[in-house]
Order: C-alpha cells, then sequence, then structure tokens
C-alpha cells in the first residue's frame, strides 16, 4: 500500500481550514447576515478581542469570510461568507445535525439559536 502525507487528504486539509475554538461559531453566526465585528463579540460572549481578531484574519486569509470596509465616519467594517464559505456551510449542514443527535444521545444541553 502506498503511503501518504495526511497533509494531502482533502478531509484533513478542510479541518485545518475550520479547526479553532471559535471558527465554526463564528461562521454560523454568519449564515443569516454580514455582522460588524462588536456584533460578532456579542455573539461569541467569552472570546478574548486577540482572539476573535486572529480567527476573522485565518478565515478571510482562507477565503470563507469577506471583510468589507465601508467608506463613513466613523468607519464601518462587515464580515460575510464568501462563496466557499456558503459552500462550507452547506457541506457541515449533516455534521450540525448529527451533533444535536448526539448532544441529545448525550443529553448535553444546548441553546437554541435565533
Amino acid at each position: 500500500m502506498k503511503k501518504f502525507s495526511p497533509d494531502y487528504c482533502p478531509l484533513t486539509y478542510a479541518t485545518k481550514v475550520v479547526s479553532g475554538k471559535w471558527k465554526l461559531f463564528i461562521i454560523s453566526r454568519l449564515v443569516e447576515k454580514p455582522l460588524r465585528y462588536g456584533q460578532i463579540k456579542t455573539a461569541c460572549e467569552t472570546i478574548s478581542e486577540k482572539m476573535l481578531t486572529s480567527q476573522l484574519k485565518e478565515l478571510e486569509a482562507d477565503g470563507i469570510i469577506s471583510r468589507k470596509i465601508y467608506a463613513e465616519v466613523p468607519p464601518r467594517v462587515e464580515y460575510s461568507l464568501t462563496p466557499f464559505g456558503n459552500d462550507l456551510v452547506n457541506a457541515l449542514a449533516p455534521l450540525h445535525a448529527w451533533g444535536i443527535d448526539y448532544m441529545e444521545h448525550k443529553k448535553i444541553p444546548f441553546p437554541k439559536y435565533n
């Protein structure tokens, strides 16, 4: 059997893009509409400023989200999913459903998001 590096496995590569404690949660908040930094920070109650900035930069660098700067005073910046980000959300939908089933099976409470 040929040996291959896990770095060339599409599933391994894909999971590297979304690995990080907050990335999937941030993506889930951007599904409905673009959000400003402060709105994302409010949704991710316990995330530090440094971590949120880092996670947003990584998601933007990976092409999952985009950052739009409006020429206004005061400046306004919104984050939204890119087409690749929307594709990722669609790919993760079955995993999300499985996660709900698994949490119910393990009797782990989870919030119902708006």
